[in-house]
């Protein structure tokens, strides 16, 4: 375990918080306790350094990818592949590979490490039937044995880290969800990821962080919490009440990029590097103005590392991800959709931006 303690000042008033330290495994140099969730059509180059805009000053953590299948990545240039594509400066890249074959595996895991890769993430969460009939994703989760086998076969092939992402499984049983994170654990997964839904829930109910921490309290490795988190409050909340070593957000930072930031100041870092002189952002209507100030960065990005066809189509997905926090949001989609440009995007963006009156909401439902 690091000896650093997370001292977590809550907008500077109050009693400080303490929750568990942080330990070396997570790359031995992620030092905040917030990354991004890997999210197909979202987790790609654009997004990932348009949200570092937003990363404190000497913050590091962990940056995934979107899914990527074990057995086309060997057949790939994954410098030119939109899933992979990478920024030159990105570190602390963590891809995410489908996959429950050995050879593609060894194979995906030599190419991921040449390209940048610094610890691999297996995809034992995804509840979508294209995964499940290839026998990847949560339905990894049905064989105990069969998963651990994934994990280990895994790690035999490279030397970086090697983490799992999963769900709480195919049904509310504990006795299983221990034995199945403890047979990762001994298949040498260096840290998990838990979202705690049932695979047939996808995104509806409540996420039940209590299962975080039941998991948490019998694993020897980190854990990493992910499910409802909304907003800065809700990183800490998981945090104290989990004792999780760190959180996973989806979603909500498409919406909130700046909640890098947030968490970032709550533990005394100093602001992204170029905003030392800029205020951070905490009330709605602040907030729906970074809003659009993210949306244009984003453009930049998506600009320089896609042709405008597929540029557009995740310019898009992006806003109908993250418009549900945004007064207004729904019109701000509906208008974004029918952009035929990357000047048409950027029109619109500036237009909608200057002639509404735009507040965001701190939590909206996430149950669809």
């Amino acid at each position: 375990m690091a000896s650093m303690i997370w001292q977590i000042i809550s907008d500077g008033v109050g009693e400080d918080k303490y929750i568990p330290p942080m330990t070396t495994q997570l790359l031995g140099k992620v030092n905040i306790p917030i990354t991004l969730a890997p999210m197909v059509g979202i987790s790609h180059v654009a997004v990932r350094l348009m949200l570092r805009e937003y990363l404190p000053e000497g913050a590091v953590t962990l940056w995934p990818t979107e899914m990527l299948n074990s057995r086309k990545i060997p057949k790939q240039d994954l410098t030119e592949n939109p899933l992979s594509l990478r920024g030159e400066e990105e570190t602390e890249l963590s891809p995410q590979i489908l996959g429950n074959e050995e050879i593609p595996i060894k194979e995906s895991v030599a190419c991921l490490k040449d390209w940048g890769a610094e610890s691999i993430d297996i995809n034992m969460g995804c509840p979508v039937n294209k995964a499940l009939r290839h026998n990847y994703g949560v339905s990894l989760m049905g064989d105990i044995g069969y998963a651990r086998d994934v994990v280990a076969m895994t790690v035999k092939h490279t030397d970086l880290p090697v983490s799992v992402k999963i769900r709480a499984g195919f049904q509310k049983d504990r006795d299983f969800l221990k034995r199945f994170v403890l047979a990762l654990q001994d298949g040498g997964a260096s840290w998990l990821t838990l979202h705690p839904r049932l695979a047939s829930e996808k995104r509806r109910g409540r996420a039940d962080w209590s299962q975080i921490q039941f998991i948490k309290e019998i694993l020897d490795i980190p854990v990493i919490g992910n499910g409802d988190v909304q907003n800065c409050t809700d990183v800490f909340e998981m945090l104290e009440q989990t004792g999780c070593d760190m959180v996973m957000v989806g979603r909500a930072l498409t919406a909130r990029p700046w909640l890098l930031w947030q968490v970032g100041a709550s533990l005394g870092f100093e602001p992204p590097p170029g905003r030392r002189s800029d205020e951070l952002p905490r009330t709605p209507e602040m907030e729906a103005i970074e809003y659009g100030r993210s949306l244009m960065t984003l453009l930049k990005y998506t600009k320089q590392y896609y042709e405008e066809r597929l540029g557009l189509v995740r310019l898009k997905f992006y806003v109908k991800t993250s418009n549900v926090w945004l007064n207004f949001g729904h019109s701000l989609f509906t208008q974004t959709r029918v952009c035929k440009t990357y000047d048409d995007f950027e029109n619109t963006i500036k237009k909608f931006f200057e002639s509404n009156s735009l507040a965001m909401t701190q939590k909206t439902d996430l149950r669809e």
